[in-house]
């Protein structure tokens, strides 16, 4: 994979809205932006997903990872 700081790179995917917002949050307060991707939302009464990815840029792939993998760590 090329690593052009443009490109945007999944570093997780959940089923849960929440979780990924809170990643998303943890690597805001670390300077890291990243993006929140749903897949094929679709509403038939009750909205489901096919999962929510969060993307960050190449660049910061690295740092991003080490961040949530620390989290994780010290959570468990």
């Amino acid at each position: 994979m090329e690593n052009n700081s443009d490109t945007l790179v999944t570093l997780t995917i959940t089923n849960f809205i929440h979780q990924v917002e809170i990643a998303k949050t943890i690597l805001a307060n670390n300077g890291i932006g990243s993006f929140i991707f749903d897949g094929n939302v679709t509403y038939s009464g009750l909205p489901t997903s096919q999962g929510y990815k969060l993307k960050v840029s190449a660049h910061n792939f690295e740092k991003a990872k080490k961040i949530l993998d620390e989290i994780n760590e010290e959570n468990n």
